[in-house]
């Protein structure tokens, strides 16, 4: 079956790929190039309508990404969100300049015209601004679609040649109705027909995946959660027992997750299953290290080196599986070498050698937790892995503040598991996107027992997400947090007092390294 599908333009923004997720949960396909991409390659793909993206920089800046105006010369639909909206203006002749005033977070916005972009909507929203820049001039033949108290071009459209403008951000959650405005984008305007679905990506991904391998052999990276879990299925639906899987204890993994992961891999006669302990390899190179991007990278190097040596006593292979999704590239590279700011590197990605023996695969590159999880239903994968909390690959060692010192890793893995027994106890776990503990490099002054104590600071940090790109803390029962505090302090030898991280994403990350 033809998929329509929707060509996302990548100007930058932190929110490229959500833009592409919500148009798959619309059920219509989309694909993202970056803001470079050659007319020809736009011709071939064929969109029935194109987004250009949000982005860090002006469009009046010297070096700033900029758009073919052929592009605006194809007929096809176009929505310009944020900077896409004002690279339109720009190319179009109207005028874009600095705000006196930054214009961040949530603002009531008005609607002037429901005949197309906000089809059957209130006259009132909420919607999310992030902009520093704004339109004061509209080019010839726009009208004015919304406005809020401080943007008076909201959104903007020419409605004879179907190209609009939001200054708002439509894709994130934080917007009343952006799913809408979405949604009316792609039925009323660009007159899509939703029939996309994950089914048909795991079918096109064994099928790749068959191709590329052939009759190679290939290693997976297993954690035991549910992004490298899920990839060891799909792989092994694909490839059989051409695929090895190798679960490496690095040493920072939570309490019991070794065994765990045994368990849970190491008796299924469907998986080849290989435990390497490599531990006291990863402790002793983050040994007197204190950047937490030098401890991300020194994890991927030596991730990669213990790969490449048990991949030297398998025949035959050629390939290494990875559950890298595209939250941990976007926040460690900008995507198809487009003009996205880098947050952090993951060790998965930003932590790679150049000189790696071994090709990668990667399946979930361009999606989403959500979507992973709903593929691992699909497969019939277990409930305890498909729900599990999200584990970042560096593990424990990004949340020691400051060098990662067995002691202190001690402490955290006991906190963390009294953290994560009570949260399931009180049957949050499924509530929350991802809950843990952070060891603070600071002491602080306590009574035990009538006695002074000088010990660790425990942060528990909780969040509620739907996809890991924006999140809020989770409000969790103060009779609940009173249960954590009081375990862990009581129960933890080396903490003495525990503090909450409320802070939401954007502008914090989930993780504190």
């Amino acid at each position: 079956m033809i998929k329509d599908t929707i060509l996302i333009m990548d100007f930058g923004s932190q929110y490229t790929q959500l833009i592409a997720r919500r148009i798959r949960e619309l059920k219509v396909f989309s694909v993202i190039e970056p803001c470079t991409v050659d007319i020809n390659k736009i011709k071939k793909i064929n969109p029935k309508g194109i987004i250009l993206s949000g982005g860090p920089h002006s469009v009046y800046e010297k070096n700033a990404p900029s758009l073919n105006k052929e592009i605006l010369e194809l007929g096809i639909p176009i929505l310009g969100i944020c900077y896409g909206m004002q690279i339109l203006v720009k190319n179009l002749k109207g005028k874009v300049i600095e705000s006196k005033e930054r214009e961040y977070g949530r603002a009531e916005m008005y609607i002037d015209d429901h005949n197309n972009l906000f089809y059957a909507m209130p006259a009132k929203i909420v919607s999310w601004m992030s902009h520093t820049d704004q339109v004061v001039k509209l080019p010839k033949g726009f009208i004015v679609l919304a406005h809020t108290v401080n943007t008076k071009y909201a959104s903007i459209g020419d409605l004879d040649k179907n190209i609009y403008g939001v200054q708002f951000h439509p894709e994130v959650v934080h917007t009343d109705l952006g799913i809408q405005v979405l949604s009316n984008f792609l039925f009323k305007i660009c007159d899509c027909f939703a029939n996309w679905q994950l089914e048909d990506f795991i079918s096109e991904q064994i099928s790749e995946i068959r191709k590329k391998v052939g009759n190679k052999n290939v290693i997976c990276g297993l954690s035991g959660g549910v992004d490298s879990s899920t990839a060891a299925v799909l792989l092994s639906k694909a490839i059989g027992k051409k695929l090895k899987c190798i679960f490496v204890n690095n040493g920072v993994l939570r309490k019991g997750e070794a065994q765990q992961v045994i368990k849970n891999f190491g008796n299924n006669s469907k998986i080849d299953f290989h435990y390497v302990d490599a531990s006291k390899s990863f402790l002793s190179k983050l040994k007197g290290v204190v950047d937490p991007e030098q401890k991300r990278k020194i994890i991927g190097h030596e991730f990669i080196k213990v790969f490449d040596d048990e991949a030297s006593k398998i025949k035959n292979v050629e390939f290494l599986v990875q559950g890298t999704l595209y939250p941990d590239v976007i926040e460690s590279v900008s995507f198809f070498g487009g003009p996205t700011a880098c947050i952090k590197s993951h060790h998965n990605v930003g932590g790679l050698p150049e000189n790696m023996k071994l090709n990668l695969i990667e399946p979930f590159r361009q999606l989403f937790k959500d979507e992973v999880r709903e593929i691992a239903k699909i497969l019939e994968m277990p409930d305890y892995i498909i729900n599990r909390h999200p584990f970042p690959g560096p593990g424990l060692a990004i949340r020691v503040i400051g060098e990662v010192i067995p002691s202190q890793l001690k402490i955290l893995r006991e906190a963390d598991a009294i953290l994560e027994k009570i949260i399931k106890k009180n049957g949050l776990y499924q509530d929350i996107w991802q809950s843990f503990c952070v060891l603070l490099p600071l002491k602080t002054v306590g009574v035990m027992g009538d006695k002074r104590t000088y010990e660790y600071v425990i942060a528990v940090r909780a969040v509620s997400s739907i996809d890991g790109m924006t999140a809020d803390w989770s409000k969790i029962p103060f009779l609940v947090l009173n249960e954590i505090s009081n375990s862990i302090i009581n129960k933890v030898r080396g903490v003495n007092r525990v503090v909450l991280d409320i802070s939401s994403k954007p502008p914090a990350t989930i993780e504190w390294e």
